[in-house]
């Protein structure tokens, strides 16, 4: 019989060394992009490794910390054989190959040949996230929150309230030991309360906030207490959504590791359920962020796992957005002609109107949101007047209910502008932005302003408008 006791892993501390383990985290994490991995690790990991929680890390991490530290075996780095570890960090080998398993405890197997990472080319299988790799059960409990403190339904009785421009809301989430329709509807209305002030002030003053209907939605879930199969399934989707709804705050606040830590918690749970919709609207924002990080090749990946997942579902104006965002992920890439079939595909899928198999989340994609997107493609490409023309054509056609996006239409407006040589223009524009900016709160918008700020900055002495818009926003920068 093997011992369950665990020991200090003494040798990887020492790796460590003076990094903090949130320091050390990230630097697990470039160094799997910089070989094609992909791994969410975070300091709390680190901790369990350290702490010898981890006796062994999976393939991924395993390719990941030979990488780090050449030379050195899984000995050195003071981890167990895998032969040898019973349970969670050992599995067999169909279990290896399943994209998402729930938290158990599996025997590992007998033999000492331990099976190779599954392949591409292995038995088919739902597209992986890459958010998430094959191997996840020691990055992340399915159904609990890295922040998660308890796991008792105690949590639920956490609330939601937030006060902004005078737009009050209010979300409780009941404690009571069964889950029923009372508790669900509350999450459920959770997502929608955020989503509408997000979009009326943006998702630096929410971000802190919603993650408390967060965690108590979390722990709903945990204390597994619903017996009724269609209210534990609406739960697992509200739950979901509303770590996306989450995830897009820290996404539009800034904080960019919170937004793929929330993103991948959505899809795991939409994979736990088997829900297409969820599972696509992961793939989307997850798609979005890596964009906007950056990871053009990975934004393809996610974008056009989405386009799978929501194949099936019967609404051509996911598929548009999906498709848009591809377009988005392929424009990052230089790749001009693949973002012109993935654009014509996203303008085919919008023309076929609405669905009533479109999600409600989906409630912001019209025709603005469309051109602006397809103007992000246009200047990432270089193509600065057409991506302007888009821009504005954007600008005219956003209903002013939503605050957030037309401070965001502006701002890529105004940088479009900037960067095509219509300084003036760009700098009247500019002002239109900084009008908004005392309504919503957005890092992303004011960055985006920064950089079409950099573009007008030398051109400022000889235009008095654009000298006085640098000066507005000098001053707004000062103040904020």
């Amino acid at each position: 019989m093997v011992s369950t006791r665990t020991f200090p892993n003494l040798a990887f501390r020492r790796l460590r060394g003076q990094r903090s383990a949130g320091e050390f985290a990230a630097a697990v994490r470039r160094s799997a992009r910089e070989i094609g991995e992909q791994v969410a690790c975070d300091a709390r990991y680190i901790g369990r490794v350290e702490s010898g929680e981890i006796r062994c890390p999976n393939y991924a991490y395993e390719r990941v910390f030979l990488h780090m530290f050449p030379g050195a075996g899984l000995a050195d780095l003071g981890f167990s054989p895998r032969e040898s570890v019973r349970g969670r960090g050992a599995r067999s080998a169909a279990d290896s190959s399943s994209p998402v398993t729930t938290p158990s405890t599996v025997s590992a197997p007998s033999a000492p040949s331990a099976p190779s990472a599954p392949s591409e080319s292995s038995a088919p299988s739902p597209p992986t996230s890459p958010l998430l790799g094959s191997d996840t059960d020691e990055e992340c409990d399915v159904l609990r929150r890295v922040f998660m403190t308890s796991g008792s339904t105690t949590m639920a009785a956490a609330s939601l309230g937030l006060s902004l421009g005078g737009m009050a809301a209010a979300v409780s989430l009941p404690a009571q030991r069964r889950v029923g329709e009372a508790e669900v509807s509350a999450v459920e209305k959770a997502v929608r309360q955020i989503r509408l002030l997000d979009d009326r002030h943006g998702g630096d003053g929410l971000y802190r906030r919603a993650s408390q209907p967060l965690r108590a939605a979390y722990a709903l879930l945990d204390s597994g207490t619903s017996t009724r199969r269609g209210t534990a399934d609406r739960l697992h989707a509200g739950a979901g959504e509303l770590a996306i709804s989450v995830g897009w705050l820290a996404h539009d606040s800034g904080r960019l590791e919170d937004a793929r830590s929330h993103y991948a918690e959505a899809l795991a749970t939409a994979r736990v359920t088997g829900d297409r919709a969820l599972e696509a609207h992961a793939f989307c924002n997850a798609s979005f962020l890596a964009r906007d990080t950056g990871r053009s090749r990975e934004s393809v990946r996610a974008a056009e796992a989405g386009q799978r997942a929501a194949q099936p579902l019967g609404s051509p104006r996911l598929m548009a957005l999906l498709a848009l965002r591809e377009a988005g992920g392929r424009a990052g890439l230089g790749d001009r002609t693949g973002c012109e079939r993935a654009l014509g595909r996203a303008h085919t899928a919008f023309g076929r109107g609405l669905s009533a198999a479109d999600p409600e989340w989906m409630s912001f994609f019209r025709e603005a949101e469309l051109e602006i997107l397809e103007a992000q493609c246009w200047s990432a490409l270089g193509d600065w007047s057409r991506a302007a023309r888009h821009a504005r054509h954007a600008t005219r056609l956003q209903d002013p209910h939503f605050t957030r996006n037309l401070a965001l239409y502006r701002a890529e407006l105004t940088t479009d502008l900037a960067w095509a040589g219509l300084a003036e223009e760009a700098a009247a524009t500019g002002h239109q932005v900084l009008d908004l900016l005392d309504q919503v709160r957005s890092s992303r918008i004011r960055t985006m302003l920064a950089g079409a700020v950099a573009v007008l900055r030398p051109l400022g002495r000889g235009s008095v408008e654009i000298t006085d818009f640098l000066d507005r926003h000098a001053s707004a920068g000062t103040k904020a």
